[in-house]
């Protein structure tokens, strides 16, 4: 007897037994794949997790202006509001005077959520009343409204980045005749006016604490020139004005023009601005359910 054949039959039982075992489990994993005629089944595959649900689109809200010059800040704002958040679907809505006009950019987008964040500065008629009609308009989308832009201390950095690019110096903040006016759009709601104050009041802190007073190109008082005869009745003959306004405008450029000494530009394309729409956004997005009609998300 070979040795080979000597091993073989001194396999113990207990290992044929295994290798018994281990055909009849491959077999019955194969036969399982089989059906009855004969067939293979197709092998089941392990299901994907689900995809996570896209985010809600953002549809930027601005009031629109004839001056061709708005809708390209306003262009070029939501162009930075992407690269700070890619993938996130951004549009652009106008309340009046430009296309695409708000209830036409909601129309055309696909059932699902929608954030409406106003590229407005302050509450007031168009925040609470547009904004949410215009909402109405869309009952396939299911939409938040954000708080306006103002007031927060992001857009008191970029008024004074812009004061600083007009010429403001930090030599200015102790100069006996400086004074600022801030120089808004206007409203006759009350509490338009009080967030224009909080920013002419966080504005002046900024500055060291020189003296800044609101002033409104329309619907309410003072007016930019009444704000700086104020300011000069102090000894402040050294005024700058402030461009409250989130781009060019006939409201902007009137403002400027009455300026003694230095006009800041509005704030348009600044990365303060883009960084707090962002912020209104994700604001009204975490909260937990959409606001009803008419009414504002808080934030």
């Amino acid at each position: 007897m070979t040795e080979s054949a000597a091993h073989r039959e001194s396999l113990p039982l207990d290992s044929t037994a295994q290798l018994l075992t281990r055909i009849t489990t491959q077999l019955g994993t194969q036969l399982r794949h089989v059906s009855l005629n004969g067939t293979r089944r197709p092998m089941t595959l392990p299901t994907p997790p689900p995809r996570p649900p896209s985010p809600p689109t953002l549809v930027a809200v601005a009031h629109g202006s004839r001056d061709p010059h708005a809708l390209r800040t306003v262009t070029a704002l939501l162009a930075r509001v992407r690269e700070l958040r890619p993938g996130l679907d951004v549009r652009l809505g106008h309340i009046e005077l430009n296309e695409p006009l708000l209830t036409g950019t909601l129309a055309d987008l696909d059932p699902g959520e929608a954030v409406l964040v106003p590229l407005l500065l302050s509450r007031g008629y168009h925040v609470k009343y547009d904004l949410p009609q215009a909402a109405a308009t869309a009952p396939h989308l299911r939409t938040r409204i954000a708080a306006p832009l103002g007031p927060h201390p992001l857009l008191v950095e970029a008024l004074y980045a812009r004061l600083t690019e007009a010429g403001w110096r930090a030599s200015d903040a102790t100069h006996p005749t400086s004074g600022v006016v801030l120089a808004a759009a206007g409203s006759r709601d009350p509490e338009s006016a009080a967030d224009t104050c909080r920013t002419a009041a966080l504005l002046s802190e900024r500055l060291g604490g020189v003296p800044v007073i609101p002033a409104y190109a329309s619907a309410a008082s003072p007016t930019v020139p009444e704000a700086l005869r104020a300011l000069a009745a102090r000894g402040r003959h050294r005024a700058a004005v402030a461009s409250y306004f989130t781009a060019p405008g006939r409201f902007a450029t009137q403002s400027a023009a009455a300026a003694p000494w230095i006009a800041a530009a509005p704030l348009g394309t600044h990365p303060a601005l883009a960084r707090l729409l962002l912020l209104r956004y994700d604001q009204a997005v975490a909260t937990r359910s959409p606001a009803p009609r008419r009414q504002l998300a808080s934030a």
